[in-house]
């Protein structure tokens, strides 16, 4: 069983293998996939009563759950105004609202079960590198949990003149993702669920009273299924694979530096940029370290030649930072939809789905966990507020290639963008 080589896994809490399935056994749900949005349907429904029993072919949290920027917000990557053109006004703004109940879902999991290690710290500064700045002035005047930020207010927390203009999400907040997932598998346990690590699901198939998995060494008969898989999805599930494409982004972490970090960020806050694949990072460890991530691509990259490309962006934006040492760099797989929305909902009778939750943060996974459980107990359809997301085509190979050219686009969108800022500013 591999574990990824992560600040993350080297700060985590310890903890002991769950072992594979071995022999015939039942249970009433099987999900697969260990990461956040299987833990978290696997907790609703072990609250429920209902027997559950999850499935990770690696580790729990071995793919991006345990691997992001670990920031906890409302929204989604879509937007605002591309959600409410497919979904209409009405299932856009019921769909921001489950957006901030997952939030708070992810907030209480941690008062709840007394997850102290996953280290929330509040607040989200969102910068821009470019005018106007109107509709974010606009937009906080209208949430009370959002404040405007200009050039000054955001030269009082970061010592740079890249950002022009900027929000602090008050409501938002970032996490230590994998001692929050371990938490949340604690509790499933401690509710009578099973976890089964190294355990790929190898076979799917109809059976009397449901459904029938195949493992290495062993069966499970289920009434329900729930697949949860992310950017690692295989073709168990054909419908899924085709409908996701594996993302991957990139996170370094920087040597022991809390003087030379504290003069460039004096600010607790998580930050991140409105690019497309823009930078987002954090202090960590009480200031010492810092947390920076960013780039996407559609196939496997050098990390070394990455690491280069972000580095070059954290000089950017704070040249003060040129001698900061990178200690550490890693990469990790995410699924996205092409319409850049979660995929929530039922493939056929006793099938369930979660999944494509990059790019929205956090919040997704929970409200997820919460939704099907809740479809599954037979309590509410609040699924069907997914449903003009489906499991659109991604295109195959050729919709990564076309994928990778619309991010190339509008990266030369964006600097074209700043750079007319910088003309305008002279």
């Amino acid at each position: 069983m591999r574990a990824p080589d992560t600040w993350y896994h080297r700060t985590g809490r310890p903890v002991a293998a769950r072992q594979p399935l071995n022999g015939r056994a039942t249970a009433t749900v099987a999900i697969v996939g260990g990461g956040l949005a299987g833990l978290s349907t696997a907790l609703e429904l072990s609250r429920r009563g209902i027997a559950v029993a999850l499935f990770e072919a690696e580790s729990l949290g071995f793919g991006a759950s345990g691997r992001n920027g670990g920031f906890v917000s409302d929204g989604y990557a879509a937007g605002a105004s591309a959600i409410t053109r497919r979904a209409g006004a009405e299932t856009a703004a019921t769909l921001q609202a489950l957006s901030v109940e997952g939030r708070e879902a992810v907030r209480d999991h941690i008062a709840e079960f007394g997850l102290t290690d996953a280290g929330l710290t509040p607040g989200i500064l969102r910068m821009r590198r470019h005018e106007p700045g109107d509709d974010l002035r606009h937009e906080a005047a209208g949430n009370p949990e959002l404040d405007y930020l200009g050039p000054d207010a955001i030269r009082a927390s970061l010592s740079t003149t890249r950002y022009r203009h900027g929000q602090r999400d008050r409501g938002a907040f970032h996490i230590h993702p994998l001692n929050y997932l371990r938490g949340l598998a604690d509790a499933v346990e401690a509710m009578g669920g099973r976890i089964h690590e190294a355990t790929p699901v190898t076979g799917l198939a109809g059976a009397p009273g449901g459904f029938e998995l195949t493992t290495p060494a062993g069966r499970l008969r289920a009434q329900t299924v729930v697949v949860t898989t992310g950017g690692y999805t295989g073709p168990l599930v054909p419908e899924l694979r085709r409908a996701m494409l594996p993302i991957a982004t990139y996170v370094m972490q920087s040597e022991t530096a809390p003087e030379r970090l504290s003069k460039a960020i004096r600010t607790s806050e998580a930050i991140g940029d409105d690019r497309r694949a823009g930078d987002y990072y954090r202090l960590v460890e009480g200031g010492a370290r810092l947390l920076w991530g960013g780039r996407i691509t559609t196939r496997a990259a050098k990390t070394a030649g990455i690491v280069r490309e972000l580095r070059h962006e954290m000089t950017t934006v704070y040249p003060d930072l040129a001698g900061l040492k990178t200690e550490h760099a890693w990469s990790g797989l995410m699924a996205y939809a092409r319409h850049q929305m979660p995929q929530i909902g039922q493939l056929r009778p006793g099938l369930w789905y979660a999944t494509a939750f990059g790019g929205h943060g956090l919040n997704t996974t929970a409200i997820a966990g919460r939704l099907l459980a809740e479809a599954i107990a037979g309590e509410s359809d609040r699924t069907r507020a997914f449903e003009p997301f489906g499991l659109d085509w991604t295109g195959g190979p050729a919709g990564l290639v076309a994928a990778q050219l619309i991010y190339w686009s509008l990266q030369a969108q964006d600097r074209w963008r700043e750079a007319r800022a910088g003309a305008l500013r002279q």
